[in-house]
């Protein structure tokens, strides 16, 4: 089975609307929010170097989505 990764945050609705589909498809996630947690931020860099949009998924180490349905929200350079 494939290990997706969310990366979002708390304030951004389209993490919340992407965490939904995630739920409703049964999928297994871990969730990270890349503004309350310095070390999820330095993850998502790592796995999508320059990229700033959240919220991004990540399957297996490789990122498979940015943003939902076009829609993103912009997190601080750290």
């Amino acid at each position: 089975m494939a290990k997706l990764e969310l990366y979002g945050t708390a304030g951004c609705p389209y993490t919340q609307e992407i965490r939904e589909w995630l739920e409703w498809k049964n999928s297994e996630f871990v969730e990270f929010d890349v503004e309350a947690d310095p070390e999820a931020r330095q993850r998502m860099s790592a796995v999508a170097p320059g990229h700033r949009s959240v919220p991004i998924l990540v399957e297996d180490g490789k990122v498979v989505q940015i943003g939902w349905q076009g829609h993103s929200c912009i997190v601080d350079a750290a």
